[in-house]
């Protein structure tokens, strides 16, 4: 038998050598950009279940099913850093504006998040309700991405806990600094939110009553995420004449609280402070070397999208929305009110004077069906037909609308746009929902973004303006977005990470969104796969959703 052994063993391994691998899916004829920012190579990609098993020039397995991606690019799935898809999923869990630009992750949490809430604010939240009706079955972060994930989306879903939610659920909307017990209530909010998988910390610092959060509260905040080996991550506190400044409160938050921070949607916004783009990056780059994790996302459009409340200050708008339509139906109070919109404020953010002219002020946004015959119009055009001045007409919509009104400033240079892309730690946000060309959806207009960001940036910047390579935008939409949120497993077409591919053809990919006519789709990606299922076939929703929550470092069972 000892003789024997030997030859059995021989015959065995045999066997073994001669099997073929055999993939659930294999893709092959594709050229692949892994992720990583390096050259791209012609070869195939095996996936077994939710997860790829083989990448190379050539395997030598067979698969179940065999997609021939044609010479197309097949890169990791596309990671939205700053998505407001918090309602829109509800209402239709395909997300199908970004999943046809190959979007695979929605992360979301800019200041408001859909948790921690408490009674106040689910009551407040089922009041604002519009177009989208849905009842609130969660209390925690936590407990909206696992109904997210339980109900049925197409895309991975993550989320910031918002400062701004964890004041409000302590303070309300007071304008006042947290008492001690409300402060540690606060930390113990975002405690909670991250061991339940929140990525980190949100802010969004124009907006009342996160503006009237100080620096300290912020770092408390912050200082319980990096427990965590959470993410800062803030729409500062101007992004126009207190740009520079804004940008040292950051990098403060993130020296003495011990975190990495993210600059949402980097920006000079108004055309005075255009020339500071260049000291904003000497700030961060000198951040950087300094041993600080410093780094931004942007969206690829010279125009921003918001409500009119960043026309007017923050102190008429205290104690929420209620309060504050009370206050502008006051005459007194109106006309300081119109006094400040004029002014070119120093200590609030007042995007309708740094768009330069009621032209460059577009409405996109009303939940008043009387009102939506203004819908794509600019305030120039809204002012002309109803006779009143453009600071008039502003506080005249926000009363009658019962809302915000959702609304589109003109504030970005070109040129800026293209230095920002070019920075190596820039990644990409739509900042907006994730819709679909048909439906409710349709009851208003949007910024292009939500149809196009992706896409624009692969088409115009990458493709006609050379601005990066391909390699490195992909890296930026991927890998690089993956490690600055510290997830495990995507961002990379490597053995072992989750099967998030998208198919796509480099010389068509496209965004036709405009301004005048947002809701089009892009064009130009295939194929989509998230967790190994195909979500996108040739263009159009299988139907299959997949989407999990995925859940931030410090996550616990």
């Amino acid at each position: 038998m000892k003789r024997r052994l030997p030859i059995i063993l021989c015959s065995v391994l045999i066997i073994a050598c001669s099997q073929k691998e055999q993939y659930d899916l294999l893709i092959k004829n594709a050229v692949i950009y892994n992720g990583t920012g390096d050259a791209p190579f012609e070869g195939m990609i095996g996936v077994n279940a939710d997860t790829i098993a083989a990448v190379g020039p050539s395997l030598s397995g067979e698969g179940k099913r065999v997609i021939d991606a044609g010479g197309k690019a097949v890169s990791p799935g596309f990671i939205n850093m700053l998505s407001w898809a918090t309602e829109s999923l509800i209402e239709d869990g395909r997300g199908m504006s970004d999943l046809k630009q190959g979007v695979t992750l929605e992360v979301m949490g800019e200041g408001m998040s859909m948790g921690p809430l408490n009674e106040s604010m689910k009551t407040e939240m089922l009041q604002f309700q519009d177009d989208i009706k849905f009842n609130i079955e969660w209390t925690t972060l936590g407990d909206y991405l696992n109904f997210l994930e339980e109900k049925g989306v197409s895309p991975n879903v993550a989320s910031f806990v918002g400062a701004t939610s964890v004041r409000v659920h302590e303070l309300g909307y007071e304008d006042r600094a947290p008492t001690d017990t409300e402060l540690e209530n606060m930390r113990a909010l975002v405690r909670e939110a991250m061991e339940e998988g929140a990525l980190g910390v949100g802010s969004s610092l124009i907006y009342a009553p996160a503006f009237y959060a100080k620096t300290d509260e912020l770092i408390a905040l912050c200082e319980e995420a990096a427990k965590f080996d959470g993410l800062y991550i803030t729409h500062m506190r101007s992004e126009g004449n207190k740009l520079l400044e804004a940008v040292d409160e950051v990098i403060r938050i993130a020296s003495q609280a011990g975190i990495d921070a993210e600059i949402y949607h980097l920006k000079a916004g108004g055309k005075n402070n255009w020339p500071k783009m260049d000291r904003v990056i000497e700030k961060i780059d000198s951040a950087r070397q300094q041993g600080l994790n410093i780094s931004a996302d942007m969206y690829n459009y010279p125009a921003g999208a918001t409500g009119l409340d960043a026309a007017m200050p923050p102190w008429v708008q205290e104690g929420g929305y209620d309060a504050w339509k009370k206050r502008l139906q006051d005459p007194g109070i109106r006309k300081k009110v119109i006094a400040e919109m004029k002014t070119d404020a120093m200590d609030w953010e007042n995007l309708y004077f740094s768009a330069g002219d009621p032209s460059r002020v577009l409405f996109v946004d009303f939940r008043n069906d009387s009102l939506r015959k203004y819908t794509g119009m600019n305030l120039a055009e809204v002012s002309a037909m109803r006779g009143t001045n453009p600071e008039e007409t502003i506080i005249d919509l926000v009363i009658q609308d019962g809302s915000r009104v959702g609304t589109v400033y003109f504030l970005m240079s070109e040129e800026n746009i293209k230095k920002q892309i070019a920075l190596p730690y820039i990644s990409f946000g739509s900042d907006a929902g994730a819709l679909a060309a048909e439906g409710i959806f349709l009851n208003k207009s949007t910024h292009p973004r939500a149809y196009g960001n992706v896409a624009r940036l692969l088409g115009k910047y990458v493709r006609e303006e050379k601005v990066i390579s391909l390699q490195e935008a992909i890296r930026k939409l991927t890998s690089l977005s993956a490690e600055k949120l510290k997830i495990k497993k995507r961002g990379l077409l490597s053995p072992g990470y989750y099967a998030d591919m998208v198919i796509f053809d480099p010389d068509e990919i496209s965004d036709h969104a405009t301004f005048e006519n947002p809701h089009q789709y892009a064009t130009g990606v295939y194929d989509v796969f998230v967790n190994g299922e195909q979500v996108l076939r040739d263009g159009e929703h299988t139907g299959a959703t997949p989407g999990r929550f995925v859940k931030g470092p410090g996550f616990r069972e």
